[in-house]
């Protein structure tokens, strides 16, 4: 099991920072310090009082830590078959929900009842089909900003707009959950772009932690951090004969950061502070926030919980499913009584990634950063600390910008206790075995590039001042809006790489729809030529262990370009062909709302442009114990 090398020391000086950046992003770092910190405004206590709550003015309640167990979700079962392949009918529904035992229910969203929904799991190489039903209330349950994207979004209709994007799915176009494919309670009002009510997952991908998710335009962070979200857990004959944790010891665990007013209930910011120094003397109300970082941690569905565990190998499937905030956790000894963190706990053995196991098991000498959007599959052996209690500690700072300081805005170093339950002969009975290999990762050779893109991170500011992040390249690096022509057109069974620039003062977890890819390295902005093409991965910095196998979101932090390649299609035996429009954006997901997000589109073989209509699904194929009407 090969260990991990530490990252070389890859800081930026602030100095350096602010020239890489420019000057759009030195309006994106004052704008971050505005926004967290009030004392940077000169209003008077009356003025403030009268204003909305923002992020940083807002306190949630003190809770007594650690009360409740985490809780595991359900594994939801099909209503019946289609075209003999297995069919679910999943239902978004409000309802009230325990966070916390010391809290009154708060009033979430969520898949069949839960929050965390329910995880699906379906086996590689066998599809399956999904209708996600939406039977959501009229009116949203948090505060709507109508400046986002007002000419493509219709915020005079009835109902809440959802869609809902399986993360990490190799699927068809017409499946995949588009921005504007949206629709309202049952199926009343859809988007432009909406084409059938069943969607298809063919499930012909390595077997993962892939995630599902609301992904409606201009309304994603407020639909997610209402609670639409869950696992898919894609399996296969070869992973359970690697004889990995499993049954109640394979346990998936979504962190997320929350914040909530003194009855319970869900606070998200309604309105930013003044602005100063920007020229305008305030936003909209409600207003979009550039970030959310909340001060409640919560694990499927609670609010600083604890697991209890046996003193033997457990595999964690980490998502962090927060909004902005990145986490860099590990396991250290922790002594309740006293609130005092000691020594560091047992280590991470890393076996998968967003895309699926990795090569071989990495096992980490440092902490693992886990960015929005990002899965980590790991394996933890309790079996030497039997009796004794630790905590996952994360000192990712908010904003992210890849570096460890005390700089910390909006710190939330406690997640979740660890019980180490049994004693030490209890680990004796301990049959799991941590493989050497684990699957064959075949390596995109950078001799096979076709095409190498230039992409941008940029910042801009829209009429009100307001931080507007975007995705540009090489001929537009100030960025495009997410209504703009596609740009990127790769086509199918080409190999590209993408040399993505950070022009920011932050990181981001960029994702791409439909595709997993490799990254080959990283290196300074102040060393890239976006006028060469191809890339020498010896003279780039090696990937992080949390970067290596298949990756559907890679975090390009401020002052540095990321450089992966990235297969269009079936390669090497895994993944599939398919066509049509997707999307790439930054999992942040303020940032996905505005404006962080672009199309692009995967183009046939035969030279055609790919912009075919699928047929609708008309729903009179056969079907048992269920009949969709999919018009």
């Amino acid at each position: 099991m090969p260990e991990r090398t530490k990252r070389s020391g890859k800081s930026v000086s602030r100095r350096q920072l602010l020239l890489a950046s420019g000057v759009a992003s030195v309006s994106a770092l004052a704008g971050c310090t505005t926004d967290e910190n009030p004392s940077n405004t000169h209003e008077t206590p009356s003025e403030t009082e009268a204003k909305p709550a923002t992020v940083a003015s807002h306190s949630s309640p003190d809770l007594e830590k650690w009360i409740d167990e985490v809780p595991r979700p359900g594994v939801v079962e099909p209503t019946g078959t289609k075209n003999g392949q297995p069919y679910y009918e999943i239902e978004m529904q409000e309802f009230e929900q325990e966070l916390h035992s010391d809290l009154s229910p708060t009033t979430v969203w969520g898949y069949e009842g839960h929050t965390p929904g329910p995880t699906i799991e379906a086996e590689q190489g066998e599809p399956i089909y999904v209708r996600w039903k939406n039977d959501l209330p009229d009116e949203h349950l948090l505060p709507v900003d109508t400046t986002v994207h007002p000419e493509m979004i219709p915020y005079d209709i009835d109902g809440v707009r959802t869609v809902t994007h399986l993360h990490g799915g190799n699927i068809e176009s017409e499946s995949d959950g588009k921005a504007m494919g949206w629709f309202t309670r049952d199926f009343e009002k859809t988007g432009p772009v909406f084409e059938k009510k069943d969607y298809y997952y063919v499930n012909d991908q390595p077997p993962a932690t892939l995630w599902y998710h609301d992904h409606a335009i201009g309304i994603t962070r407020l639909n997610v951090y209402a609670g639409l979200a869950g696992f898919y857990l894609l399996r296969s004959d070869h992973e359970r004969q690697l004889d990995l944790p499993d049954g109640e010891y394979d346990v998936p665990l979504a962190i997320q950061d929350r914040s909530l007013n003194e009855d319970g209930s869900l606070f998200y910011p309604s309105a930013v502070s003044e602005e100063r120094g920007r020229g305008h003397d305030s936003h909209p109300d409600p207003s979009i926030v550039p970030e959310f970082y909340g001060d409640v941690p919560v694990v499927n569905g609670k609010a600083w919980p604890r697991l209890s565990v046996e003193p033997r190998k457990y595999r964690f499937r980490l998502l962090n499913g927060s909004n902005s905030r990145y986490y860099n956790l590990e396991l250290v000894e922790y002594d309740e009584e006293s609130s005092e963190v000691g020594d560091d706990g047992p280590s991470f053995v890393q076996v998968g990634n967003d895309g699926g196991l990795l090569s071989e098991p990495v096992e980490f000498d440092d902490r693992l950063e886990i960015g929005p959007g990002k899965r980590a599959d790991i394996v933890v052996d309790f079996s030497d600390y039997a009796g004794e209690t630790l905590l996952l500690h994360n000192d990712a700072p908010t904003p992210y910008r890849g570096t460890r300081t005390d700089d910390h805005m909006k710190p939330l170093p406690e997640i979740m206790l660890v019980d180490v339950e049994g004693t030490n002969e209890d680990a004796d009975t301990d049959p799991t075995q941590l493989p050497d290999e684990l699957t064959t990762v075949p390596e995109i050779p950078v001799e096979s590039v076709d095409t190498h893109r230039h992409l941008t991170l940029a910042m801009d500011t829209d009429e009100h001042g307001r931080m507007k992040h975007r995705l540009g390249t090489k001929d537009q690096p100030e960025g495009y809006n997410l209504e703009d022509p596609v740009t990127e057109e790769p086509t199918l069974g080409e190999t590209e790489i993408w040399s993505i620039a950070n022009n920011t003062s932050m990181s981001h977890p960029m994702h791409l729809h439909l595709v997993h890819f490799q990254v080959l390295g990283r290196e300074p902005l102040s060393d890239y030529d976006s006028s060469e093409d191809g890339v020498d991965p010896s003279e780039l910095e090696s990937p992080e262990p949390y970067d290596l196998g298949w990756n559907d979101v890679v975090s390009v932090d401020p002052g540095e370009v990321v450089h992966i390649v990235v297969h269009f299609g079936e390669y090497e035996g895994v993944f599939n062909d398919q066509t049509g429009e997707y999307m790439w954006h930054c999992h942040m997901v303020e940032h996905e709302d505005y404006d962080m997000m672009r199309p692009y589109r995967v183009l046939p073989a035969d030279g055609s442009d790919g912009d075919e209509q699928a047929v609708p699904d008309d729903g009179t194929e056969e079907h048992s114990e269920t009949e969709p009407d999919d018009e």
